[in-house]
């Protein structure tokens, strides 16, 4: 396990980024945002991802103002379509941004305000396991080869799972992921982030023992709230209302912009090694820091189980093979 002084990592200070590239997904609102523009910041090309054009356009010129000069480009992604997501990474694959090579890869986009009833996508998966969870699996297995191309025998890129303080709230084990019996809006969230993280651990094993020199890792972003967050015109304006209700929970939470930095971390810092999972030093504020998974997402029945699973929802298998022998 490689370790780091806490005070060497300052996220107001990232290390240079200049001449690699990141995808964010849902990088129209929130932490997808704020994590855009962290990388933009230290220099990154961005690629800048969403469902909704008009969303992603203000989202980015937003970041073009608040950062001159950034190099940002934007890619229509549904990550609850598996055809928009063939689609995308097609034309990440294609070479039809300004830089054809991928150093890393933010599985941000996902559902948090779950609908009360169950809803299910075109292809009748699950809308929150779809979003959160399977849609990131698919995307993953699409970029994968891109990504290793960027690999060189000092640069190991990334791949950084969306994880969430409320896996260790219970036990939540997915033996239902698309919940067909027995649905409820919060037990979906909590579900489907204990599927992601399980993801992530699981993909960082299955990498390592292909040998393919991609590194998955998993963050959480504690309990970051809109109301503590910077205006952001067009992408983040909290009226005065939850302004006042969301500061009464300062204690305990904190603005987007700061829960993206365990993301940024994550995906950033080279002493960080695959499989790990950080967070927030407080839990659920504070800056980030390596933690330790809730028990359910990290073992490897549960993640092998859900990796099958989704094997089998969508119809695939990551190419391992064939990405490792793109770096040979």
């Amino acid at each position: 396990m490689s370790t780091r002084a806490a005070d060497a990592w300052d996220p107001r200070d990232l290390p240079p980024q200049d001449g690699r590239s990141y995808l964010v997904t849902g990088a129209n609102a929130g932490l997808g945002f704020f994590t855009s523009e962290k990388l933009a910041r230290a220099g990154a090309h961005v690629i800048m991802s969403g469902r909704h054009p008009n969303r992603l356009q203000a989202a980015h010129d937003a970041l073009e103002a608040r950062v001159p000069g950034a190099s940002v480009e934007t890619l229509l992604l549904d990550v609850a379509n598996p055809g928009s997501i063939r689609a995308a990474a097609a034309s990440v694959r294609g070479g039809l941004f300004q830089r054809a090579r991928l150093d890393g890869v933010v599985f941000n986009a996902g559902v948090v305000h779950t609908p009360h009833a169950r809803e299910t996508t075109r292809d009748g998966r699950e809308l929150v396991f779809a979003t959160n969870a399977l849609g990131h699996f698919v995307l993953g297995a699409e970029l994968l080869t891109q990504l290793a191309k960027a690999a060189t025998p000092r640069h190991r890129p990334r791949m950084v799972w969306l994880g969430s303080v409320s896996t260790l709230l219970g036990r939540h084990a997915p033996e239902d992921p698309q919940l067909e019996n027995g649905y409820g809006g919060w037990k979906a969230y909590v579900q489907s982030k204990v599927a992601v993280q399980a993801l992530g651990f699981e993909a960082d094993a299955r990498l390592r023992d292909a040998g393919v020199p991609v590194d998955s890792v998993v963050a959480h972003p504690g309990y970051s709230i809109g109301g503590r967050s910077p205006r952001v015109t067009g992408v983040s304006e909290p009226g005065l209302l939850k302004r006042l209700r969301d500061g009464l929970q300062a204690p305990i939470a904190q603005g987007k912009d700061t829960g993206a930095d365990p993301i940024v971390r994550a995906l950033l810092d080279p002493a960080i090694e695959g499989g790990e999972y950080w967070g927030p030093r407080l839990l659920t504020r504070g800056e980030p820091a390596r933690q330790r998974p809730s028990a359910t997402s990290s073992d490897p029945e549960v993640r092998a189980r859900l990796w099958e699973a989704c094997e089998h929802l969508a119809g695939l298998t990551w190419p391992f093979d064939k990405a490792a022998r793109a770096t040979r």
